[in-house]
């Protein structure tokens, strides 16, 4: 798009000066956005929720696994028996008891296949996450170098009226001017005054909120370096948007979780098969020293059993009915994140170009008002022009430089907001350099439910350098 190619040419020419002045030693775009991945809570807590829905497959897996159980069992028993009087016997056994469902029409299977795509759909979720937090770095950035920006420009605004006061007291002094242009300056002083207090508390302000997303206070910042590779054109962005958005993704998978659930549901009228085995040793003896009539005993039991509801009160109906409706819910939520997605897409960009316009025109003015202000100037030194001329002068060309600095700031995070709408705003697409949280390596680990073996040994080097043990 021609705007954006202007754009991106005029920003260049605007931020190079800056960029070449600053200290090696100064703080970049790049170095924020690190410190923000690295020292994000939101992230952490959010990487704690994915593994958490790592082990809901872990979990479903172990649920189509044979369950063995150890049993021991001590009793007391007594008894009257009208021949041979009163017994009282204790007994105590041993045993191992195994279930295993041998066939239940894949809902175990479907159980599996839902909870990966929960994992799915929640990585998806901490990818946008990382976006949030990446552009919060980006907003804290540009707010703090805008602010700083604006304090120096206060500052010289300041020295400048103080300037004009001096020879407006001294003018008065020699009889040359008035009490009304002494009293004008020095208003005008103090409402300079008044802005450079505020821009000095935006600046504060701007700091928290720097240390808030990064974890640490801003240093000496360099200039923002040039704008990001974004797109051709909008319809561009938005396809691209289509495609590799979080947002999407996670509810694509979440429909995928849905549909099974609901197959799942279905198929829980069918019942299910399922073995058993059981094996035990069992000692008796009577309180009395002598052998019961069982005496020791030892036994194996096999079984296999076949169950299926056949009235459930109106629950498994009523289930099957739920997650239909869940169904049908996730589906919509696709279609309405997809609508939001693109919104965002067309809301960045408009705002891209709108930021390109404002500093088009902040340019025109400043140059403009930068040559009103010289021809005030002179003007009054002659006696054609009052004081009062010379102040609204040069207050319009402080404005005017104002107000390109928040076009300049502006127009950055216009850009990066364009590259989180498209769903491009990660540390691998910038290219930061830094290493990434890997949502595989605890997955992997975990995916098979393991008791003790390589992938046991696996999950605790894991939880090891998570810093968790």
């Amino acid at each position: 798009m021609q705007v954006y190619r202007q754009l991106r040419s005029m920003a260049l020419v605007v931020l190079t000066a800056g960029a070449l002045a600053a200290p090696v030693s100064a703080q970049s775009l790049a170095d924020t956005l690190t410190a923000a991945y690295r020292n994000s809570n939101l992230l952490e807590q959010n990487r704690a929720v994915l593994r958490a829905a790592d082990e809901d497959v872990a979990q479903a897996v172990a649920s189509l696994r044979p369950v063995l159980n150890f049993v021991a069992r001590s009793q007391a028993q007594f008894n009257r028996d009208g021949t041979r009087g009163n017994t009282s016997q204790l007994s105590a056994s041993l045993g191992l008891s195994a279930s295993v469902t041998l066939y239940d029409f894949g809902r175990g299977q479907m159980a599996v296949q839902a909870a990966k795509e929960q994992v799915l759909a929640v990585r998806s979720a901490l990818v946008g996450l990382e976006q949030q937090v990446l552009l919060n770095a980006v907003a804290a950035f540009m707010d703090v170098r805008s602010a700083i920006d604006t304090v120096a420009l206060r500052q010289s605004n300041v020295r400048l009226i103080t300037q004009e006061l001096r020879a407006a007291r001294e003018r008065f002094d020699v009889g040359e001017g008035t009490r009304t242009d002494v009293a004008i300056t020095e208003a005008r002083l103090a409402g300079a005054r008044s802005l450079l207090a505020s821009a000095e508390g935006d600046l504060k302000i701007a700091r928290e909120s720097y240390r808030f997303a990064t974890g640490a206070y801003p240093g000496q910042l360099r200039a923002p370096p040039a704008l990001p590779s974004i797109a051709r054109n909008l319809d561009a962005a938005q396809d691209v948007a289509r495609i590799t958005h979080p947002a999407i993704k996670q509810a694509q998978h979440e429909v995928a979780a849905a549909d099974l659930a609901s197959e799942r549901a279905a198929a829980q009228r069918l019942g299910s098969v399922s073995g058993s085995a059981s094996v035990g040793a069992g000692v008796s003896r009577n309180l009395d020293g002598t052998l019961p009539r069982s005496g020791d005993n030892q036994s194996l039991t096999l079984g296999l059993e076949y169950s299926r509801p056949i009235y459930s009160g109106g629950a498994l109906p009523s289930q099957h009915r739920q997650a239909i409706a869940r169904r049908d819910a996730s589906r919509a939520n696709l279609h309405q994140s997809v609508a939001q997605v693109l919104q965002n897409v067309a809301r960045a960009w408009s705002n891209m170009e709108v930021a390109s316009a404002r500093i088009e025109a902040s340019n025109q003015q400043i140059r403009a008002a930068q040559t009103a202000y010289d021809g005030v100037r002179e003007e009054a030194s002659l006696g054609a022009r009052t004081t009062l001329d010379v102040l609204n002068a040069e207050q319009e060309l402080a404005d005017a430089r104002a107000a390109l600095v928040q076009a300049q700031a502006g127009l950055q995070l216009a850009a990066y907001s364009t590259l989180e709408a498209m769903g491009l705003l990660t540390v691998d697409h910038l290219n930061l350099g830094i290493p990434t949280y890997d949502p595989e390596a605890y997955f992997n680990a975990v995916r098979n439910a393991p008791v003790r073996s390589p992938q046991g040994e696996a999950l605790d080097r894991v939880l090891q350098s998570l810093g968790r043990q």
